[in-house]
């Protein structure tokens, strides 16, 4: 019996050397580090996780956003049931880096923007266009429609300047940051109020900006002067060389 109980303490402690040196960190033993590699340390474990929160509660600090919208929240519309109606939305990029910008909306059917995209250098400033289709309601309910149609902004940052495209936003995900979730609000237009006056100087700014855009470069007087010249030289020229072609014909015959 003796024997026997010593055969199994020694059989016991051979299955509680492993977990016992495992838990007090002592031995290096063949068990003991198979041990060890399925049971990685607690900062390992813990590793993932707490990366991933850290980005997830990165991406929702207000300190990524690169642009400021006036108005920073809402887009005031005027009320007129049954037209298509404008908003405006100044937006400038406060980062010290190029910033693309991009509008989407839960209304693609009865809303778009002009533009709906735009690259801006450090410190540019734009005011974009946003047209929504006013349904008409059926119950006179304005609060309705305000809650269901919504905007969101969107940036990136990108490198240098370039041309606004909207794969930027496809190609690089990972990297876009939500600028603002913004609010439909109506006007009533037979109530003047400084949001409805602000949302006019607005509009007739943007329509400035587009129409400085359409029309072409003024030409300096120096350079009309210049481009009459090589006209004119041109011209000269062309006659000198077709007189010069007529009378080898008259030798010729």
């Amino acid at each position: 019996m003796a024997i026997g109980g010593k055969s199994e303490g020694k059989v016991f402690g051979l299955f509680r050397m492993p977990f016992w040196q495992n838990a007090a960190g002592k031995g290096g033993g063949g068990a003991s580090s198979s041990t060890q590699q399925q049971h990685p340390p607690g900062p390992q474990v813990r590793g993932p996780g707490s990366s991933s929160v850290s980005s997830m509660a990165k991406s929702l600090l207000p300190t990524r956003r690169r642009l400021r919208l006036d108005p920073a929240t809402k887009l005031y519309f005027p009320y007129e049931p049954g037209k298509q109606v404008r908003s405006a939305v100044k937006i400038k990029n406060t980062s010290k880096s190029h910033v693309a910008f991009k509008f989407q909306t839960n209304a693609p059917k009865s809303c778009f923007m002009r533009p709906p995209g735009a690259v801006l250098t450090p410190g540019e400033s734009i005011i974009a266009t946003v047209f929504k289709f006013v349904e008409l309601p059926e119950n006179d309910d304005k609060q309705d429609q305000k809650s269901k149609v919504k905007f969101k902004i969107m940036s990136l940052k990108v490198e240098g300047p370039m041309e606004y495209v909207p794969e930027l936003f496809d190609d690089q995900k990972d990297h876009v940051a939500i600028e603002q979730i913004l609010q439909v609000v109506f006007l009533d237009l037979d109530r003047p109020c400084q949001k409805l006056e602000k949302l006019k100087r607005q509009l007739a700014e943007a329509e400035a900006a587009l129409e400085s855009r359409k029309k072409p470069p003024e030409d300096t007087g120096a350079r009309i002067v210049g481009e009459g010249l090589v006209i004119d030289e041109w011209k000269e020229r062309r006659e000198r060389y077709l007189a010069q072609q007529q009378g080898e014909g008259v030798d010729s015959l």
